[in-house]
């Protein structure tokens, strides 16, 4: 074992090194990919497909496209989503104002 080490340890060590690498990369990429879009609060009424054609002026996905990509990026979203669940939907932040997104949640 220590003939192993001697002769490949900057190797292991480089692929130690890039493996956490990459693994906080990842990481990183995910926290903010999650702060780039809107949360909002599901009123009674409300579905992934009533939510798509309410935002549709801030999306250019189709309303399947937005329904799969909610169900994709959110936590046990099922097939119906149920008032005062918080759900991440494809909207940039920077897409809407600060009384768009209230007045959504409400």
């Amino acid at each position: 074992m220590k003939i192993i080490w001697n002769h490949f340890s900057y190797a292991i060590i480089l692929i130690l090194l890039s493996c956490i690498f990459a693994v906080v990369l990842s990481l990183q990429n995910w926290f903010n990919h999650q702060e780039q879009y809107i949360k909002v609060t599901v009123s009674e009424g409300d579905s992934l497909w009533k939510l798509s054609e309410q935002y549709s002026g801030q999306h250019s996905l189709t309303n399947e496209q937005f329904v799969s990509w909610v169900k994709k990026h959110n936590e046990k979203i099922a097939e119906q989503i149920y008032p005062g669940e918080k759900i991440i939907i494809p909207v940039q932040k920077k897409a809407v104002n600060n009384s768009e997104i209230v007045s959504a949640a409400e």
